[in-house]
């Protein structure tokens, strides 16, 4: 059947170009001038409390091979497990920890590396105990709205078996794919989390 020149015909479609790093990171875009520094980018305080570590990984697209354009930001309680902002606890959180950050991967290797601190443990809403994790946030060219999933630590095994999110995941073979596993760099621990977003080993995402 031929088409009514009266309607409008589907515009093509396009993957999104380079735009989140320009508008989210410009400095490191090679945009300088604007800001003094990208957000999220700042390290961390020294007067922040709490046991400092290094979180690393890559992001792995469907064939196992690693994307080198994703934009990821992490948000995360402080020691005690509290979070920046109102709250019922608001004031109690440490004020020296912004409890966000946001990294581009490095270009050449597909690496990101956050210098940051291990959270404490969070309620959850109905008040059980969530074991200390990382909320992560990834976009990249082709994932116009992030996916959400979260980091939990290998070394806390008796928190992980507790926790009511890790024990809502019907497959448990994918749990797995929310445990980074720990390392060590000049006596600092470094945490390892790799993220596929599809294929064998696919990290599980939340809607949220």
């Amino acid at each position: 059947m031929v088409q009514s020149l009266r309607r409008l015909k589907e515009s093509p479609s396009q993957t999104a170009g380079p735009y989140i790093h320009i508008g989210a990171t410009p400095n490191f875009s090679g945009i300088e001038g604007i800001f003094p520094h990208d957000l999220g980018s700042l390290p961390l305080s020294p007067e922040v409390k709490g046991e400092r570590i290094v979180v690393t990984g890559r992001v792995f697209d469907g064939t196992g091979s690693p994307i080198k354009d994703a934009l990821i930001e992490i948000w995360q309680a402080d020691a005690q497990g509290l979070y920046p902002g109102p709250g019922e606890r608001r004031g109690e959180a440490d004020p020296h920890f912004p409890g966000w950050f946001r990294q581009p991967l490095d270009g050449t290797t597909g690496v990101y590396r956050f210098e940051t601190i291990k959270p404490g443990i969070v309620p959850y809403f109905d008040g059980r105990p969530m074991a200390p994790h990382i909320t992560f946030w990834i976009v990249a060219r082709g994932i116009n709205i992030g996916l959400h999933t979260r980091l939990y630590f290998d070394d806390e095994e008796q928190a992980n078996a507790a926790d009511p999110l890790l024990a809502r995941i019907e497959h448990r073979l994918r749990v797995p794919t929310l445990i980074a596993t720990r390392g060590d760099e000049d006596g600092k621990p470094v945490y390892t989390f790799d993220i596929r977003l599809q294929g064998e080993n696919e990290t599980v995402f939340f809607d949220i």
